[in-house]
């Protein structure tokens, strides 16, 4: 495959958020002329349903895929496996067990002025990092090997305590739990564009800030070392800022699967480089990728609506087979 030069690729990918951005949010059951966009006395209907519905879906869809990207990226280069994801070291599976618990002691909708679900995953996806590191450090240092099997162990206990929740529940709650976890943003407004701006600004900045020492990682953490680099420190911080991208996600959209492996891997196949220049380009692919799959996922059988995670797994499957006789199995 021809790769294209880093600039050229962001350059694509630029035009392509803006036409997504400019023309998703006119797309859906409702016709939403051009005009419709500020003569609210002509066309009142429209005219809310953009502003009030499908602008906060489409920014919240474009921030979400461009967090779970980033962080795939991350521990893509932290793990030197294409196949790691923002979830591998169970920070998914903690945000959406703090979810799952808040939707099922039925806790309000905010406390003190905040969102109780994004709070919820916020201190589920810490409580998870901290187990694994907790655990990572038990055994001595803080090998990205160990962190991973720390990572599984955590992951499968935190999704079994999910599922004990849902025995729990009555249908509606377990309903909520199942429907959460199945990803979606059908009841999102700019409060969530609002948690998701500020989880990329905070996370998405510790990631930017340690680009080379990325690249450096991606050679080997000895090599790191010899460069300067305080290894164990660096993974800490990056270990955080993933947590803090996902947990916003989770809080927002639930856990949607297969958007942090698939978009880095592919800009690394299309341009390849430094993450200096992989970084904005695998950005703007996951942000124009999840919007395109929520466009498909609330048009395709509407007036009714499809999980966006439903629609991300069903391309991830075929993705995993494509890497397979790509490449091998064993070169994954």
């Amino acid at each position: 495959m021809r790769r294209l030069r880093p600039s050229v690729l962001v350059g694509i990918l630029v035009v392509a958020s803006l036409a997504a951005l400019l023309t998703t949010p006119l797309v859906g059951p409702l016709e939403v002329p051009w005009a419709a966009l500020w003569d609210a006395e002509g066309y009142p209907g429209p005219h809310r349903v953009f502003w009030l519905l499908r602008l906060p879906r489409a920014l919240t869809a474009f921030l979400a895929g461009m967090a779970l990207a980033l962080g795939g990226m991350s521990f893509q280069a932290l793990f030197r496996n294409a196949l790691a994801t923002p979830y591998t070291l169970g920070v998914a599976s903690g945000a959406s067990l703090g979810v799952a618990l808040s939707l099922r002691l039925g806790l309000g909708a905010s406390a003190a002025g905040l969102p109780v679900q994004g709070l919820a995953a916020l201190v589920g996806a810490a409580g998870a990092m901290g187990t694994v590191y907790a655990l990572t450090r038990l055994r001595g240092g803080c090998s990205t090997a160990t962190m991973l099997l720390a990572g599984v162990a955590v992951s499968m206990t935190f999704s079994s305590l999910i599922l004990f929740l849902q025995y729990l529940s009555d249908f509606a709650n377990s309903f909520r739990i199942v429907r959460w976890l199945m990803g979606g943003l059908t009841a999102v407004g700019y409060g969530a564009v609002l948690t998701l701006a500020v989880a990329l600004l905070v996370g998405g900045g510790i990631l930017l800030a340690h680009l080379r020492e990325l690249d450096l990682l991606t050679v080997g953490e000895e090599f790191a070392a010899s460069r300067g680099v305080s290894v164990e420190r660096c993974k800490l911080r990056l270990f955080l800022a993933v947590s803090l991208l996902v947990a916003g996600v989770v809080a927002v959209c639930g856990p949607i699967g297969f958007v942090g492996m698939m978009c880095p891997h592919l800009c690394r196949l299309l341009s390849g480089g430094t993450h200096r220049a992989l970084a904005p380009a695998t950005a703007l692919f996951g942000g124009v990728f999840l919007l395109v799959c929520d466009t498909l996922a609330r048009t395709a059988v509407a007036p009714a609506e499809i999980p966006v995670g439903v629609i991300t797994a069903l391309l991830g499957g075929p993705f995993f087979l494509w890497l397979l006789f790509r490449r091998g199995a064993s070169e994954l």
